[in-house]
């Protein structure tokens, strides 16, 4: 399938990339020349604007942007409906609210363009691991758009099966694979989004214990019961038959082995917007959520005063995303 892929960051390069690995043709184009010549020096087909994009493409256009939630989206989407052609697809892969999805998708569709939203989970391992996918659109689209949505996902892998599931019950078996379509359009943006709630409460479970280990060796304590304790080796067992061994732990592993204070990161932890956005939900649903407001609310206090689990946040999200939060 032919498709272009807007914005060539650290996820729209790489999922270009593995699609192109498995037979798919991209289009590129970014604002930054030097990303798109890169791709182009793959064998991707450069584009320098979106008009050129459009000329480039087969009909039904697939149209992929990825690109920040907020204004880079919302523009660039507004400029490809102007561009686009009835029975076209724009796929906003990036971490939108799931409402602004649910509103472009209406505005979109009284001119015949037809609008998928994938949530999208992989960070900068994607290109080898496969993406986890969380998609909304209309059926139909979102059938026609599967030999790329195949293509991204992990695939079966060495992932244990869950026992007692099955077709014959119901399951898709596309969630195997690591791909869902969620629902009507917003409903992949709003899973990804309680995906993401989810993963601040389980970086701040994980933040808070090390920071109770590393503390045990204060003077704050009697003598009789300080214990200065390997983290390093900590976080190493745990991996191994622990109940709570994970990617995260895996990522934090990582990160103490190769520096066990962690001293490159700031503890100043940013959040992207999903964590509020699913606070915002779960106000809106009268659904408790302790735990995912309290992460939230770490990070906010992080930015005034730093521990050490504060920087172990920021090496998971170096870890898993690329995102870099080194000290002032």
């Amino acid at each position: 399938m032919k498709l272009a892929m807007i914005g060539l960051g650290r996820m729209g390069a790489n999922i270009a990339r593995r699609l192109k690995r498995h037979g798919h043709e991209l289009v590129v184009w970014d604002r930054d020349e030097a990303a798109v010549a890169k791709l182009a020096g793959e064998g991707m087909t450069p584009a320098a604007s979106l008009e050129e994009v459009g000329g480039k493409l087969d009909r039904p256009a697939v149209w992929w942007v990825m690109l920040p939630a907020g204004a880079p989206t919302e523009d660039t989407v507004a400029a490809i409906a102007d561009k686009a052609q009835a029975g076209d697809i724009v796929i906003d892969g990036g971490n939108s609210f799931y409402k602004d999805d649910i509103r472009r998708a209406k505005a979109l569709g009284e001119k015949g363009v037809r609008y998928v939203d994938v949530g999208t989970s992989g960070g900068v391992w994607g290109l080898e691991r496969g993406y986890c996918m969380m998609i909304g659109g209309e059926k139909e689209a979102v059938d026609h758009l599967d030999p790329i949505f195949d293509a991204l996902a992990p695939g079966l892998g060495e992932v244990p099966r869950t026992p007692e599931r099955s077709a014959e019950r119901g399951a898709d078996p596309r969630a195997e694979k690591g791909y869902i379509h969620a629902g009507p359009p917003g409903a992949g943006h709003f899973v990804k989004m309680v995906h993401n709630g989810i993963e601040y409460g389980l970086m701040a479970a994980y933040a808070e214990g090390f920071d109770i280990l590393k503390g045990k060796s204060s003077d704050k304590l009697p003598e009789d019961q300080r214990f200065d304790l390997n983290l390093t080796d900590i976080a190493e067992v745990w991996r191994r038959g622990s109940v709570i061994s994970s990617w995260l732990l895996d990522l934090t592993a990582e990160a103490l082995a190769k520096d066990g204070e962690l001293d490159k990161f700031s503890g100043h932890v940013a959040d992207s917007g999903e964590g509020r956005w699913t606070v915002d939900a779960s106000m809106e649903e009268a659904v408790p959520a302790y735990v995912l407001t309290a992460a939230l609310f770490a990070r906010y206090r992080s930015r005034v005063e730093h521990t050490f689990g504060d920087k172990m946040l920021s090496a998971m999200r170096f870890g898993f995303g690329g995102h870099v939060e080194i000290p002032q």
